[in-house]
């Protein structure tokens, strides 16, 4: 079955903030992306919450990640193809192409992982800056 790519609730693409995004979601998916939202602060404390791409995201030296609901999961986006590639074996539970990794309420992305993808993350972002 074809996944469908679709935000839902709608409403949430107005927000203007991650607060704003989440309010509108259902209960059991708003509590399961702000634990993702806590796990990226804890590991990216310096990073800069905001909305871009009418998602919640956060910029460290640049873009760092993304998260998103929609209407049958949840995606996050670790802003490289590469992540997926370095973590492949790590991700080998979830659908994970290109730069998108979709998970659900019921089969979450471990903390530990997001923690690490987070600060590899920030480690590429610090390089990139360095030779800008």
């Amino acid at each position: 079955m074809k996944k469908t790519t679709s935000r839902w609730p709608a409403a949430n693409l107005a927000a203007k903030d991650v607060d704003g995004y989440l309010a509108v979601l259902p209960e059991e998916v708003r509590i399961s992306l702000e634990k993702l939202r806590q796990t990226i602060k804890v590991a990216a404390p310096k990073a800069e919450e905001t909305i871009s791409y009418r998602m919640p995201a956060y910029k460290y030296h640049g873009a760092l990640v993304f998260f998103a609901a929609f209407k049958d999961h949840c995606s996050f986006f670790p802003g490289s193809k590469s992540i997926v590639e370095i973590f492949a074996k790590e991700l080998a539970p979830f659908e994970a192409v290109a730069g998108t990794i979709h998970f659900t309420v019921d089969h979450p992305l471990p903390q530990s992982l997001v923690k690490k993808i987070v600060k590899l993350r920030m480690k590429q972002n610090e390089a990139r800056a360095k030779t800008q």
